[in-house]
């Protein structure tokens, strides 16, 4: 526990005994504990905002992907219509000749 041993503890322990005296250190010993369980609760609520925050951002970046996808096929989509060309024309191997060759 932060690197702390017994004999740390049992010099923490007394200096507290001390200053505080032995009426008033049990309600410190449980002022404490409930302070730590707060700020566990408090520390367990960050996470677990920050997590859905991480989520909703993958979603997010994940519908722009689809929304992007779908966009870009749209344009080739027009840019097909618009050069008059077919699909198929378009992925043609531009080595090979537009019109067969006559065989005689």
């Amino acid at each position: 526990m932060f690197g702390i041993g017994m004999p740390e503890l049992l010099v923490i322990v007394v200096i507290a005994l001390i200053v505080v005296g032995p009426k008033k250190l049990p309600d410190l010993a449980k002022a404490l504990g409930k302070g730590m369980s707060e700020f566990r609760k408090a520390a367990d609520g960050a996470t677990e905002t920050i997590k859905e925050t991480l989520k909703t951002d993958e979603l997010k970046r994940d519908m722009d992907g689809i929304k992007e996808s779908l966009l870009n096929g749209i344009v080739e989509g027009k840019k097909n219509a618009v050069s008059g060309a077919a699909p198929e024309e378009v992925q043609k191997n531009p080595s090979e000749p537009d019109e067969p060759k006559p065989h005689a």
